[in-house]
């Protein structure tokens, strides 16, 4: 009887053991890992004990027995990713930031206008992933042929914002977001169009007016009438003679130098809307939400022309002769000149023949 009651005594002592074991495995805050923080990756498929068991060897977790067993009652499953540790937690707490998939994110903008290839650039700069990379994945119009079946690239549909993005994302997952955006934002545009010019024009057409209107103008008042002259020239068979079409055109063999010289207007290239008439094949970049509205909904003008302001807006003018002048009110502001000459003096009026003024008169 002393010998049942003894070892009865040992088995409760381990039972209390190992419950202050795992109660403290999961309630105290641990740490051994560096200073700098760890980054830990629960690859897709992973089972609650293998985490448990890759936490623990990381240094997250103390014990990757407790970290199970809390998870087994919490009946809640572990979401896959990369996630930064950057000092001590409980095991709980570790168990809800998998739980809550809080995983490692960077922003990364698009900002409006940008091309695929300035996405690219800026995607390697900020080491993410190789330009070649994204640039593949942006060449693959699969997941737009219902909206643009004619599109060559996805150009003009990886929409401007700011995305979260792991340290290493797949080229594809990256896209596929940019385009999953621009969806989310068309729709709600088309929606809110009271006569959506999409019914009209196809939507490869509108997203390129778009990108020309948005590489055109930064002034989002702007766009409306940027988009009117557009349209009016179409209109009238005139060409478009977009400037920035030509530095796309040039930008994707490299030939682009910084600035447009009267050579290049002459650059051959079905983008060259200088040397072709219409719209250019595709969009000339990525228009956010303002220039698709003013594609979509032009200003209603004689406008067939504009010219900078050198204060980042445009003079706008419904003829040749108009356009001209306001091209000297540029080089004139370019030279540190008022816009407009100052106005004549009024001309002396000649005294009556036969009359003296009153200076000459004699007395």
């Amino acid at each position: 009887m002393k010998a049942f009651l003894v070892i009865l005594l040992i088995v409760l002592l381990a039972g209390a053991a190992a419950g202050i074991y795992l109660w403290y495995g999961i309630e105290q805050p641990y740490q051994a890992f560096g200073k700098d923080g760890v980054f830990v990756t629960i690859p897709h498929g992973t089972s609650t004990r293998n985490a448990g068991r890759i936490l623990q060897k990381s240094g997250v977790i103390r014990s990757e027995i407790a970290f199970e067993i809390y998870a087994r009652r919490h009946h809640r499953s572990l979401i896959a990713g990369e996630y930064f540790f950057d000092h001590a937690l409980q095991g709980k707490a570790v168990f809800w930031k998998l739980a809550h998939g809080e995983v490692y994110v960077l922003p990364f903008t698009v900002r409006e206008g940008e091309t695929m290839f300035d996405i690219a650039h800026e995607l390697e700069t900020a080491k993410f992933m190789p330009a070649d990379e994204f640039l593949k994945a942006a060449n693959d119009t699969s997941s737009i042929k219902d909206l643009a079946p004619y599109s060559r690239t996805l150009e003009g549909f990886l929409f401007p914002a700011t995305y979260q993005l792991s340290r290493h994302p797949a080229a594809k997952e990256v896209v596929a977001s940019m385009v999953q955006k621009f969806r989310e934002q068309w729709r709600s545009i088309v929606a809110s169009d009271p006569a959506p010019a999409s019914v009209a024009h196809p939507t490869l057409s509108t997203v390129t007016m778009a990108s020309l209107v948005e590489r055109e103008t930064p002034k989002p008042e702007e766009r409306p009438l940027v988009a009117g002259v557009f349209e009016n020239r179409l209109r009238k068979g005139m060409l478009l003679q977009c400037d920035p079409t030509v530095i796309y055109a040039m930008e994707q063999v490299g030939a682009y130098k910084g600035t447009l010289t009267g050579k290049d207007l002459h650059y051959d290239s079905p983008y060259n809307t200088y040397m072709h008439g219409g719209l250019p094949p595709g969009p000339i970049g990525n228009p956010g939400e303002v220039a698709l509205r003013a594609a979509l909904e032009p200003a209603q003008t004689d406008y067939l022309y504009f010219v900078a302001n050198t204060q980042g807006g445009h003079f706008f003018a419904a003829t040749l002769a108009e356009h001209n002048q306001n091209v000297n009110r540029y080089h004139r502001l370019l030279q540190g000149l008022p816009a407009d000459p100052p106005p004549a003096p009024p001309a002396k009026k000649k005294a009556p023949a036969g009359k003296k003024s009153a200076k000459n008169k004699k007395h």
